[in-house]
C-alpha cells in the first residue's frame, strides 16, 4: 500500500491555501499552475524512488522453543538488494498472546548491504505460534511517500509452561532447603523394602538379616530377603473446561493447575515413581500412560504446552471411564478442577467416590479470589457500613457460597476421598506436601 507522507500533505495544503489568492488576483493563476504543476512532477518522480519488494528480503532468527514468562531473544535481518539505501520502520509478526505489544524499530540500511535488529519478548500465553511475515514502512528518496508492504518470513515458537518451580525445588532440595518452599519432611513409617522370601544362611550374609523364629522351626540358619518396592503411579487429571477460565494477576486457573502438576511430576519421577497425565473437557483431550524416567516429564511438558480451558461443560463420566479402560493398577489419582454449582459438584462426587477401593482420589479444588475475596472484604468497624448495599450483598452471596463449598467438601472426604482446597498461587506446595504424606503413611 502507498500513502503520501506528512511533508507531501503539507506542502499540498500550502498551495491549496495560497491558492485563495486568485479571488484577488485572478491575473496570477499562469502562477499557480506551474506550482501545481511542479509539485505534481516532484511528487511523481519520488513516488518513482520507493523501495520495491522484490528489492528487500528478511530472515528472522530465534529459539523455536520458549517459556511463559521468560524473556525470549529474536533477531530479523533485513537485506537490501537495491542500489539505493532505505530507510523505514520495522515491525515484527507478534501474534496476540505473545508479547504485549508490537515493537517498531527505525532502520538505514545502504545499497546492497542488510542491517540486524535484536529485541525480546514475554510470552504471556502457553501454545504454539505462526510468525508469517515482518511489516515494513519505507519511505522516498524525499520522503514524500510512504509504502507498506509484508516480507513473507515463516516461523514457529512453541510456548511452553514456567517450570520456575521446578527449578527452585531442584535447588532448594540439593541445598536441603525444602522448607523454604513451605514443604515438610514426611516420617516414613515402616521399611522402604518388601519381604520377599526366606532362604538358608549363607557366609556373606550379615547376622542381623537372620530369622530366628525361622531357624528355630528349621533347626538350620535362615535368613530374609528382601525386594526394593515397587514404583507407585500418579495420574493428574486436569479439568479445562468452564470451571478453570478465571484469572488472577493474567495467570488462569489452568495455567496454576499445570504449574503443580509438572512440579509435582517432578517430585515423583525422582521418587522412581510413574507419572500419567489426562486432560479432558467435554472430551478426553490429552492422555499420557503413567510411566518413569526423566523423558516422561518432557512428554508432559510438551502434551499441555497448548491447552487453554474452554468455554465448555466438563464430562468428569468420559474421563473417568478413559482413566477406568486405561489404568487398571491401583494409582494415586489427582483431579484439579473447580465447582461453584451443585450441578457439577453432584457430577464430581459421584463419580470420583467410584474411585475409592480401587484407586485413592485426591481431589484438589481451586479456590477463585473473585468468590472468596468479597466474603472476607467486610470490616466490622466500619461506620455506615449499611449505605454500602452491593457490597454487602455480595459478601452475603460469596459466603453462602462459600458453606456450601465446604459442604461439598465435607461429603468427599466422608466418602473415602482425600482433600485439598487451595488458592492457585498457592497450591505446589500443599500438593507436595499431600504427596509425600500419602507416601510415608503408605496409603497407596
Amino acid at each position: 500500500m502507498i500513502a503520501p507522507a506528512r511533508l507531501l500533505c503539507v506542502l499540498m495544503g500550502g498551495v491549496a491555501v495560497l491558492s485563495l489568492v486568485l479571488y484577488a488576483f485572478p491575473s496570477s493563476w499562469p502562477v499557480f499552475v506551474a506550482i501545481n504543476l511542479s509539485l505534481a512532477l516532484v511528487a511523481g518522480y519520488d513516488l518513482l524512488n520507493l523501495p520495491r519488494k522484490r528489492d528487500l528480503r528478511a530472515k528472522r532468527t530465534l529459539g523455536h522453543v520458549a517459556t511463559r514468562g521468560a524473556k525470549h531473544p529474536i533477531s530479523v535481518t533485513i537485506e537490501n538488494r537495491a542500489n539505493r539505501p532505505f530507510t523505514g520502520l520495522v515491525r515484527d509478526d507478534e501474534p496476540w498472546g505473545i508479547g504485549e505489544e508490537a515493537q517498531e524499530f527505525s532502520i538505514a540500511i545502504p545499497a546492497k548491504s542488510r542491517a540486524a535488529l535484536h529485541y525480546t519478548i514475554t510470552p504471556r500465553q502457553r501454545g504454539s505460534f505462526e510468525l508469517a511475515f515482518v511489516a515494513l514502512k519505507t519511505e522516498s528518496r524525499w520522503k514524500l511517500w510512504h509504502r507498506y508492504f509484508q516480507i513473507p518470513c515463516q516461523d514457529s515458537l512453541r510456548v511452553y509452561p514456567a517450570l520456575k518451580q521446578i527449578g527452585r525445588y531442584a535447588l532448594y532440595a540439593r541445598m536441603n532447603r525444602m522448607s523454604l518452599l513451605g514443604i515438610r519432611r514426611q516420617r516414613r513409617i515402616g521399611s522402604e523394602n518388601e519381604f520377599e522370601r526366606l532362604r538358608d544362611y549363607s557366609p556373606d550374609d550379615q547376622f542381623r538379616s537372620i530369622d530366628w523364629r525361622a531357624t528355630a522351626r528349621r533347626l538350620k540358619l535362615t535368613v530374609r530377603d528382601f525386594q526394593t518396592s515397587q514404583s507407585q503411579r500418579v495420574v493428574f487429571l486436569i479439568d479445562c473446561g468452564r470451571m478453570m477460565v478465571n484469572d488472577f494477576e493474567g495467570e488462569s486457573l489452568l495455567d496454576a493447575a499445570f504449574d503443580a502438576a509438572l512440579t509435582l511430576s517432578y517430585v515423583t519421577l525422582a521418587q522412581n515413581d510413574q507419572a500419567g497425565l489426562l486432560c479432558f473437557s467435554d472430551r478426553v483431550l490429552r492422555w499420557l500412560p503413567p510411566q518413569s524416567g526423566r523423558k516422561q516429564l518432557n512428554r508432559m511438558v510438551h502434551a499441555v504446552h497448548d491447552l487453554h480451558p474452554q468455554l465448555v461443560e466438563s464430562r468428569f463420566d468420559d474421563a473417568f471411564m478413559h482413566l477406568h479402560q486405561h489404568c487398571r493398577k491401583r494409582t494415586l489419582v489427582i483431579l484439579i478442577t473447580n465447582v461453584i454449582d451443585d450441578q457439577n459438584a453432584s457430577r464430581l462426587k459421584a463419580q470420583v467416590a467410584n474411585l475409592v477401593g480401587r484407586h485413592l482420589p485426591l481431589t484438589v479444588l481451586l479456590k477463585d479470589h473473585e468468590l472468596f475475596d468479597p466474603a472476607h472484604g467486610i470490616d466490622p468497624d466500619v461506620e455506615n457500613i449499611e449505605e454500602d448495599k452491593a457490597t454487602l450483598f455480595r459478601a452475603a452471596a460469596a459466603a453462602d457460597i462459600l458453606c456450601w463449598r465446604r459442604q461439598v467438601l465435607t461429603d468427599l472426604r466422608q466418602a473415602g476421598v482425600l482433600t485439598l482446597d487451595c488458592f492457585p498461587e498457592q497450591l505446589t506446595a500443599p500438593l507436595v506436601n499431600e504427596y509425600m504424606r500419602i507416601k510415608g503413611r503408605n496409603l497407596l
